[in-house]
């Protein structure tokens, strides 16, 4: 494949982008980096679509912002030299044979017959902001649109089928990215609702679904029948305003005091599984996450930042890297045993990976950089096979070798194993024609859906 340069947004500052990002992207005129080889393929290159069936019903997103290391993780390049795998030079077998992951990923060793890892992602911007756009939305900035994320977009249709869920339906572990408006044109119904709070603190309350503090169930139930024999004392009027009102009050009380309370309780899980999670706030959340699916969530992201590692990355790693590996290996093996992993989608990446040569040279001192070139996601369940790799990068990790998988590949086959097609319309409020991925306008380069393991 040929070499593609790292590709900045020109014209378009960080800030100018959060703040066109939040308004929908509205007047901003087309930067010439859009005008780009990922634009240039025509709806006849387009492959088709496979017939899949859809078999997964919620999705675990593990968002590691900033930008984890692919040659450090999933796709080590020990004989490319010290330059650029540093001190991790021993890949480590795991449970499939011919897989080699890095060192740094025991456990994930272990249960690499459940996920599939891709080592040829790739799209055009090394800037945060627009990278996470592109990685979160599955498609290209444009001048005027701000497309809404897979949560989203899963949310909606999920609701369009007849979610009567308590939960809401795209939940974020326990703060939005932040990046951009992540409901976009779909509008505030489908923003994200984002817990708050830390799942490892043992007073971890999930901000407007849990009690306020001092009111015990008993005095919320007293309080619930005063105002409800307030409200019979002013009679029937059939006004469908106050019917309705009725209804989101009667769903504010279960979402306090029923189920959903109890999904987010995390003292009924064993001290042994918590433990294995990790005693932290990513592992926590990872448990949580299970919780939720199995209460019907349909979209759960778990946003875990830390990962822009410019200066003194490897110290940075031997924090992050067991936490990673402890809270994500427990949530494969969890899901299995729950019967869970066969209808729940897991997929782990940031908005790009990290540059595979090591900045050794100051101020750096040994960091790595932003780098959209080529970088690895892993995907497992719900109709992903397990043990498979997808693609492959170069003998440094610097370029795509075989096989691309772009932004929208990856999401429009998230969306086929969720019957969505990814194909298909999305409403928009002006009656603008948008599709689910730019595959269904046909004018974006693909590697086609991830069919080899679906």
């Amino acid at each position: 494949m040929r070499r593609r340069k790292n590709i900045q947004p020109r014209g378009v500052s960080r800030r100018e982008f959060l703040r066109v990002g939040t308004a929908g992207l509205a007047g901003l005129a087309a930067a010439d980096w859009l005008i780009s080889p990922l634009l240039a393929a025509s709806p006849a290159t387009q492959p088709a679509a496979p017939a899949v069936k859809a078999r997964a019903k919620s999705v675990i997103l593990l968002w590691l912002g900033g930008g984890p290391p692919q040659t450090d993780t999933f796709d080590p390049k020990p004989d490319a030299g010290e330059d650029y795998c540093g001190p991790y030079r021993r890949p480590i077998a795991t449970n499939v044979t011919g897989i080699r992951i890095c060192e740094t990923m025991p456990r994930m060793a272990k249960q690499a017959d459940k996920y599939s890892i891709i080592r040829s992602m790739t799209h055009p911007s090394n800037g945060h902001e627009t990278a996470t756009y592109i990685m979160m939305t599955g498609t290209l900035p444009s001048a005027d649109l701000c497309y809404p994320s897979i949560g989203a977009v899963v949310a909606l249709k999920r609701k369009e089928a007849g979610y009567k869920g308590t939960l809401p339906p795209d939940i974020s572990l326990t703060s939005p990215l932040g990046r951009f408006s992540e409901q976009g044109f779909l509008g505030n119904d489908y923003r994200t609702y984002a817990t708050g709070g830390d799942p490892n603190n043992k007073d971890f309350r999930a901000q407007g679904l849990a009690l306020p503090r001092g009111v015990s169930d008993a005095r919320a139930t007293t309080r619930r029948d005063l105002l409800e024999t307030i409200d019979a004392a002013g009679g029937d009027s059939g006004d469908a305003s106050l019917t309705e009102l009725e209804s989101f009050q009667q769903r504010g009380y279960q979402r306090l005091g029923g189920e959903a309370k109890k999904a987010f309780d995390l003292s009924a899980e064993k001290d042994d599984l918590r433990d294995r999670y990790g005693r932290n706030h990513f592992g926590q959340c990872c448990l949580l996450a299970r919780r939720l699916v199995e209460n019907g969530v349909p979209f759960v992201t778990i946003n875990s930042g830390g990962w822009d590692t410019h200066k003194d990355h490897f110290p940075a790693m031997k924090r992050l890297l067991p936490v990673l590996d402890g809270g994500f290996a427990t949530l494969l093996e969890d899901l299995a045993q729950h019967g869970l992993l066969e209808t729940t989608i897991v997929v782990c990446y940031g908005e790009f990976g990290r540059t595979p040569k090591v900045a050794n040279e100051p101020p750096w001192f040994g960091g790595r950089h932003h780098f959209c070139n080529c970088f690895s996601a892993v995907v497992a369940g719900g109709g992903f096979s397990g043990g498979k790799v997808v693609g492959s990068s170069d003998f440094r990790g610097e370029n795509v070798r075989e096989r691309p998988v772009y932004p929208w590949d990856l999401s429009g086959s998230i969306y086929r194993l969720m019957g969505i097609d990814p194909h298909g319309r999305l409403p928009h409020p002006q009656g603008r024609t948008t599709y689910v991925t730019p595959l269904g306008a046909g004018n974006v380069q693909s590697g086609g859906l991830l069919t080899e393991i679906m």
